[in-house]
């Protein structure tokens, strides 16, 4: 007998799946709309200095990234643009994506504002489509994105259909074994960890939003990217973290800020560089 493809049951999980995931994106996005305003008036995010032009970007990302003059850079989860705009600034024609609405909204003011080549969508990850048929030269991404998606098959087949033959991928964010040192899982569950908090802002303690979040090791961003088409050519962590965002961190250095367990430094970021082959 000719079996069902897909079988009922596996369709039907998908589909509960699915709902469930469409409402911790609904979710995020609310919580994360709720960030973004208390973001814009921050010290942490230092608006007034980013429009007086000071870059967004920190160490890391500069100097393994480097000359984005001419290129097409696409910023996959972006926040309210800083990042986006200051790759702007250096000389790219750059892309933003967001979830969220608010976020948005302020970047677009901020690109009219300061005259800059971007443009802004709101949407998931998941969803975004380019207008257009051109692809991106660069995708970049950093600093607390992922954690925000469910499944990073999808992300990296978003990653791969928006880069060209030979474009460079590259990613900087905190490192997962962070999750595990502050009570999380190490590697992916189904079911996200929710939590009701504020946001890590120095004006953001009432600025409370139930966020859901999913924990990837980094062996499987990298398997990912390497089953997409994306060629690994750089791994690097470091033990430091240019934000000073979790509780205990020392800046030893300027801009550096590290976190000990039992005496001897936490990996906090790591990055991948790589390169669509094919």
């Amino acid at each position: 007998m000719v079996g069902e493809f897909p079988p009922k049951k596996s369709l039907q999980v998908t589909l509960e799946r699915m709902v469930q995931e469409s409402d911790y994106f609904e979710m995020n996005r609310a919580g994360w709309d709720k960030r973004a305003k208390a973001h814009f008036d921050s010290k942490f995010y230092d608006l007034p200095g980013f429009l007086a032009g000071a870059t967004s970007l920190r160490e890391i990302e500069l100097a393994e990234l480097g000359d984005v003059t001419g290129k097409s850079l696409l910023h996959l989860q972006c926040h309210f643009g800083m990042d986006t705009l200051s790759w702007a600034r250096m000389g790219a024609a750059c892309t933003g994506v967001d979830i969220s609405p608010v976020a948005i909204h302020k970047a677009r003011e901020l690109a009219q504002e300061l005259n800059l080549n971007a443009e802004f969508v709101c949407t998931d990850v998941y969803s975004f489509q380019h207008s257009s048929s051109a692809l991106f030269d660069i995708v970049f991404t950093s600093y607390g994105a992922i954690c925000w998606l469910p499944d990073l098959t999808r992300w990296a087949q978003v990653v791969a259909a928006n880069l060209a033959v030979g474009g460079r991928f590259y990613i900087v964010d905190f490192h997962s074994i962070y999750d595990l040192l502050a009570g999380y899982s190490y590697f992916t569950q189904v079911q996200p960890d929710v939590d009701e908090e504020g946001t890590y802002t120095e004006n953001g303690a009432d600025v409370t939003a139930k966020l859901a979040t999913w924990a990837h090791p980094m062996s499987s961003v990298i398997n990912a990217l390497i089953n997409v088409g994306i060629e690994i050519e750089r791994v690097s962590e470091f033990p430091f973290s240019p934000h000073n965002c979790f509780e205990g961190m020392v800046e030893r250095e300027p801009g550096r800020f590290y976190l000990s367990h039992k005496g001897n430094d936490v990996p906090l970021v790591y990055s991948i560089t790589g390169r669509k082959v094919a």
